[in-house]
């Protein structure tokens, strides 16, 4: 079980490894260097939820905290804070952004809670001159574009309901094909990724995470893939000499066996 005494021995641990009798490479990191491996870290923990794996979560969790306080660590010895001050202030956010649990304030359900959140959210920050004013650039392409269309929606510039999305999907290809049509690569690149932003919108209308669609998605192909990969191979094949329509049977095949197992 965890305690305070764990995380004071992670963060001396930490403090070591950036002294000068540490590690070199520890003590050569900054905030710059680590920015890579952050984002993998997320990815991996996101991996291990996405398929129930609680160890690798429970590992990928610690390695999440030891950037945290690897960050915090290199914060404080250039004075900007220190990681007391990070828990200090999520401690405070929490408290002051659920009213209905540690206040007197009430709130009937999860969208309720969301838009009291957003609410408050938007007190303690100076308005921004957009909506979209902080909106991470850093962002996953998926997720950004997510993000981007709820904010739009908060200030009302939305579709009421998911049918008109469909047809401005259908729009975006016709204008896609016209684009192909004219060769022009620009052109295609600009359509095709309207098409893209469209298709996350109607996921957003759907009530469908786009970054978990496509993960998904892909997990899928890649399952069928690697079964016609085998199948192949069992017969003494190799895939790059198979014939495509002798790949597409067996694609379809692979696809009528997952699809029927739901």
């Amino acid at each position: 079980m965890c305690d305070a005494g764990d995380i004071s021995r992670l963060r001396e641990i930490v403090t070591r490894l950036r002294s000068p009798g540490g590690c070199s490479w520890d003590r050569e990191q900054t905030h710059e260097s680590l920015r890579a491996a952050l984002i993998e870290e997320c990815f991996e923990a996101v991996e291990a939820i996405d398929l129930a794996q609680d160890a690798n979560l429970r590992e990928e969790l610690g390695d999440l905290l030891l950037h945290v306080v690897m960050h915090a660590q290199m914060a404080g010895e250039r004075k900007a804070f220190q990681f007391d001050d990070v828990v200090r202030g999520i401690c405070e956010k929490l408290v002051r952004r659920h009213p209905h649990v540690f206040g007197e304030a009430v709130a009937k359900g999860s969208p309720e809670v969301l838009r009291q959140w957003e609410q408050l959210k938007r007190l303690e920050k100076p308005r921004p001159l957009s909506a979209m004013d902080d909106l991470p650039v850093s962002f996953p392409a998926l997720l950004r574009a997510q993000h981007a269309q709820r904010r739009a929606a908060g200030v009302g510039f939305d579709w009421n309901d998911s049918s008109p999305v469909f047809d401005k999907l259908a729009e975006e290809v016709a204008e896609l094909r016209e684009a192909v049509s004219r060769g022009v690569r620009n052109e295609i690149e600009e359509e095709l990724g309207d098409l893209l932003f469209t298709a996350v919108n109607l996921a957003r209308k759907l009530g469908v995470d786009a970054e978990t669609a496509l993960t998904g998605a892909t997990r899928k192909f890649i399952g069928r893939f690697r079964a016609m990969e085998k199948e192949i191979a069992a017969g003494g094949g190799r895939i790059e000499q198979t014939l495509p329509i002798e790949m597409d049977a067996l694609w379809d095949k692979h696809k009528a066996a997952t699809s029927s197992a739901r």
